[in-house]
C-alpha cells in the first residue's frame, strides 16, 4: 500500500494533487504542454504513475484541475484585495495590479498555443475559467459607468481587450522596473476604458 502523505487520506490526496500541479507548472515553464507526458509529471512530482490516474484520467484533466485550482486561488485573492475599495477607478487599478502578479504558465509556456493541442471540450472548460475572472472586471466597469467614471461602451469587447492586454504583459522582475511597468499598464488601461479624470486631463 502506498505511503500516506499527511495525517489523513484527505490530506494525502490534497498534497498529492498539489505536487502534481507544481510538477506540471514547472514542466510547462520549460516546454510546451504537448511535449509533456503523464510519466514526466509523475516523475517530477515524485509519485508513482498510477498515483496520477487515481486523481486524473488523462493529461488534459490534470491541466483542467490545475487551472481550476489556480483560478479559485486567484479569484479569492482578488476579491480580498477589492474588499473595502469602493471607487471603481481604484477597483480597476487593484484589478490591474492583481493581474500583474499572475505567472500564467499555461499562457506563456513554450510550444504551440494550448488552443491548438487541446480537445474542443477542454477548450470550452478553459474558457469557463476565464469568464469567472472576466465577471469581476465586468462588475467593476459596470459600476464605473453607472457613477459616470467611465463612458458607456460595449462591455463584452472592453473586457476582452483589457484582459488580452494584461495577460500578454511580461512584468520585469527588478522591483523598480516592475513598478514602472505596472504604472504604465495602469495608465494605458485607464485611458483605454475612458476614465473621466484622465480624459479631462
Amino acid at each position: 500500500m502506498p505511503k500516506i502523505i499527511g495525517g489523513s487520506l484527505h490530506e494525502h490526496r490534497a498534497q498529492t494533487r498539489q505536487k502534481l500541479f507544481a510538477a506540471l507548472s514547472n514542466l510547462m515553464m520549460d516546454r510546451g504542454f504537448d511535449a509533456i507526458s503523464l510519466a514526466d509529471i509523475a516523475a517530477a512530482a515524485g509519485v508513482g504513475r498510477t498515483a496520477v490516474y487515481n486523481h486524473f484520467p488523462d493529461k488534459e484533466s490534470l491541466l483542467l484541475g490545475f487551472i481550476t485550482h489556480e483560478t479559485e486561488q486567484y479569484v479569492g485573492t482578488l476579491e480580498r484585495a477589492l474588499e473595502g475599495v469602493d471607487d471603481p477607478v481604484e477597483q480597476l487599478r487593484t484589478y490591474i495590479r492583481q493581474q500583474a502578479q499572475l505567472k500564467r504558465v499555461f499562457h506563456l509556456a513554450p510550444g504551440p498555443d494550448l488552443r491548438t493541442v487541446l480537445s474542443r471540450g477542454t477548450q470550452q472548460r478553459l474558457r469557463e475559467h476565464a469568464v469567472i475572472v472576466e465577471d469581476t472586471l465586468r462588475r467593476i466597469l459596470t459600476a464605473g459607468i453607472a457613477c459616470g467614471e467611465f463612458p458607456e461602451q460595449d462591455l463584452g469587447t472592453t473586457v476582452q481587450l483589457v484582459n488580452a492586454c494584461l495577460s500578454g504583459r511580461l512584468i520585469p522582475e527588478d522591483p523598480a522596473q516592475r513598478e514602472r511597468a505596472i504604472e504604465a499598464t495602469e495608465a494605458f488601461v485607464l485611458r483605454a476604458v475612458g476614465t473621466q479624470e484622465l480624459v479631462a486631463g
